[in-house]
């Protein structure tokens, strides 16, 4: 069992064991493989749902569809997220951490060869399922082998190498999405294709977690008393509505909501921006007559697919990046003013990045995003590690991974509504990224209701 006391005059790390850190390192990079699964459709879709669908189509059909598959990726994530979570209560972590990466491996190496929208669609929620559970599974085990005076800053470690994955799937978009002979290759979408074989790559991974990683003594503690203790019992879905953490549940749920709506419904699509004002530097270039038909305009563009590619892979990597430090940065931010506090810093300042990136700063030039997005990233995703440190605290031993991956994956189903709404802001009202966007990360003012009923758990040891 890990120590938990604290030791005065020693940086925390110092203290930590080998197999630790080997925890953390397996989980991390299920971690970020689990976020390249997700990003690699974001990093694609522009080119792959086009291809798929008759010619002639519209622009706004592969959008449509695009949306519904980012839905059912929701949808996937949230049973994913509920079922393995259970399950990882009641078989134990490793082994449901090696059934979620095959199983989110194997589906995205299968969307290399669709022929047809519903294909995509279908393998998204199947992706999702892996991905949902692995987040639920890997921060109960990273919570439960760290000690406490080390939990917090690993979990956000554990949480922050997202980025890691978001990295690896900006690069496929920026070196094979981007390559022109791949592109104009005689295989349709040999480009976008080879992207999702990429993902093939963590089914290795599972080889060491089977042969190094061992279960937590806190749930094999919890398995004991279980078996003596009707009321103990591991991973039943329906404990965590009892009196004594129903008020946990729904702040999660409410946090993870939050969040996650925001992701989907923000933060992705502020990497257009980047993209959009090249658009704008070549339309200009080009000085083109304002009666030019939209498909003069739409072939100068296509002209310029290289180039706006690796505009819009800058822009999301910046976002990623600024994203990667806020969310380090919750762990240590969190200590100093406790759980509440750093979500409220955070949920403020999505909320007022957004009004100002979207409103008062909209229609602007290449050079001003190369600062904005950063901190927009920053501010947007610090809370995200607030989900890896805090949903853990939440629940005791025989729940924790149950209750982690229920709170993180009901927000994913709720922010389903958020996506058909943007695209119904987008279809039906023709309003711009831009407005769409702005109205959204009003959802970051629900964060403030929501922490004034969220309990506090900072300096308190995991619930057993």
């Amino acid at each position: 069992m890990p120590d938990s006391s604290p030791v005065p005059d020693s940086p925390w790390y110092k203290n930590v064991t080998r197999y630790q850190w080997l925890v953390l390192l397996i989980a991390s990079l299920g971690w970020m493989f689990d976020i390249f699964e997700g990003q690699i459709f974001v990093t694609t879709m522009k080119e792959a749902m086009p291809s798929l669908l008759p010619e002639g189509s519209s622009e706004g059909t592969a959008a449509r569809y695009n949306d519904i598959a980012f839905a059912l990726f929701l949808a996937g994530g949230a049973v994913g997220g509920v079922f393995f979570g259970m399950l990882s209560d009641r078989i134990g972590r490793a082994k449901t951490m090696l059934i979620t990466i095959l199983i989110y491996s194997a589906f995205t190496t299968l969307t290399a060869f669709v022929t047809a929208p519903w294909q995509v669609i279908t393998l998204r929620f199947l992706v999702a399922l892996g991905v949902g559970g692995e987040w639920a599974v890997a921060s109960a085990m990273v919570a439960e082998v760290f000690p406490k005076f080390a939990r917090v800053k690993s979990l956000g470690i554990f949480h922050a190498s997202s980025a890691l994955g978001s990295y690896l799937a900006i690069a496929a978009g920026f070196f094979i999405v981007s390559n022109e002979a791949l592109r104009n290759h005689s295989i349709e979408g040999l480009n976008w294709r080879l992207c999702f074989l990429i993902g093939a790559l963590p089914a290795f991974l599972t080889i060491w977690i089977r042969m190094r990683l061992k279960e937590p003594e806190s749930w094999v503690k919890a398995h004991q008393r279980a078996k003596t203790d009707p009321t103990q019992r591991v991973g039943r879905l329906r404990d965590l509505f009892t009196p004594q953490l129903r008020r946990n549940t729904a702040t999660g749920v409410c946090l993870a909501a939050i969040g996650l709506a925001t992701f989907w419904g923000v933060k992705v699509r502020s990497q257009d921006l980047m993209r959009s004002a090249a658009e704008r530097d070549i339309v200009a270039h080009a000085q083109l007559a304002p009666t030019a038909p939209p498909a003069e305009t739409k072939k100068l563009l296509a002209d310029h697919f290289k180039p706006l590619k690796r505009w819009e892979m800058t822009g999301l990597f910046l976002i990623m990046t600024g994203g990667m430090v806020g969310m380090l940065c919750f762990g240590p931010m969190s200590e100093r003013i406790g759980r509440r506090g750093a979500f409220l810093f955070y949920h403020a300042g999505g909320f007022l990045s957004g009004i100002l990136l979207f409103v008062f700063f909209d229609q602007q030039s290449i050079n001003f995003y190369w600062f904005a997005l950063p901190v927009f990233g920053f501010l947007v995703s610090g809370m995200h590690a607030g989900y890896a440190v805090y949903f853990p605290e939440l629940f005791p031993s025989r729940l924790r991974s149950t209750g982690a991956g229920f709170c993180f994956n009901a927000g994913r189903l709720l922010a389903v509504p958020v996506l058909l709404l943007r695209g119904f802001m987008r279809d039906n009202l023709d309003w711009s990224l831009s407005r769409t966007s702005a109205v959204l990360s009003c959802l970051f003012l629900l964060g403030f209701v929501v922490l004034i009923f969220a309990p506090e758990t900072n300096d308190e040891e995991l619930p057993e």
